[in-house]
């Protein structure tokens, strides 16, 4: 369940709630509620509703919880990237090697 408050986003249960066959969110404006069943919404308003929660999400950066490994590896790409020692390849490349590592 994904509940928006008031400017506020907080997920509860999404994992779980995902996998549940009629998934709800609950949307609240001011003092309104009402409720979309995502089974119900057009592909253009689901992504419309991920990109609105995206763009909450990068807002608040800072609140959004890093755990330490993924700060570790950031912190060694960076500096593999200040040292010429990183190696880059064109985002056709980099999607066929997932391809072939997913395959």
């Amino acid at each position: 369940m994904v509940v928006i408050t008031a400017g506020r986003l907080s997920l509860s249960s999404v994992v779980q709630q995902i996998a549940v066959e009629h998934v709800l969110v609950l949307v609240y404006a001011s003092s309104m509620e009402s409720q979309v069943n995502l089974k119900q919404m057009a592909l253009s308003e689901k992504l419309r509703l991920m990109e609105a929660l995206w763009a909450e999400l990068c807002a608040r950066e800072e609140e959004v919880p890093m755990p330490d490994w993924h700060r570790t590896v950031l912190d060694e790409r960076e500096r593999q990237i200040n040292k010429d020692e990183a190696a880059f390849v064109d985002w056709e490349t980099a999607k066929e090697r997932i391809r072939k590592r997913v395959s």
